[in-house]
């Protein structure tokens, strides 16, 4: 199901069909190196972790993690969505993208066309982010989005990371 469009992308919720893709971006080094291993080893743990991760937030909040395809070919480059954690009091964006569509901008059209999505179609007044504190691709994103960076924290599957908040009027 399609969720938003943008220039360059179209944002759909994955599906059990997208084990493939999500199989090889979790398995991605940058994506064990800054988010973490999700022991997601085969296709049939891709997917489970799509049924107990983005399957469920969509049943629960009605965002998740969605899939960012290119709009002209259709070809997967990442994911980016919203996620509601347990650990922290807002939700949060993530995102990530396959090592070969890095530097064309996508990372920074997703996340800008989430963070106004989860605004106007969720009512979220604040939305949070966090990153590894050496993730300067990422601190970068998020910055452009206009985001900012508010404390360090600890996060339990994870060491201290800096934690970013934006704000929305009205």
């Amino acid at each position: 199901m399609r969720v938003l469009e943008t220039e360059r992308l179209v944002l759909r919720r994955l599906t059990l069909e997208d084990a493939g893709f999500i199989l090889r971006l979790v398995n991605e080094p940058a994506w064990l190196r800054y988010i973490g291993d999700k022991h997601v080893r085969n296709l049939e743990d891709a997917r489970n972790h799509l049924r107990n991760g983005p399957l469920h937030m969509y049943e629960l909040y009605g965002f998740g993690m969605f899939l960012v395809e290119l709009k002209d070919s259709g070809v997967a480059v990442g994911s980016c969505g919203l996620l509601k954690r347990d650990t922290l009091p807002d939700p949060d964006i993530g995102y990530a993208f396959l090592p070969e569509h890095w530097g064309k901008g996508y990372a920074l059209e997703a996340a800008s066309a989430v963070l106004k999505y989860g605004h106007r179609e969720h009512r979220l007044p604040r939305i949070l982010a966090i990153t590894s504190p050496d993730n300067e691709r990422s601190i970068k994103v998020l910055h452009s989005c206009g985001m900012h960076f508010k404390r360090m924290i600890e996060m339990a599957e994870q060491d201290e990371v800096k934690l970013f908040a934006l704000e929305f009027e009205g």
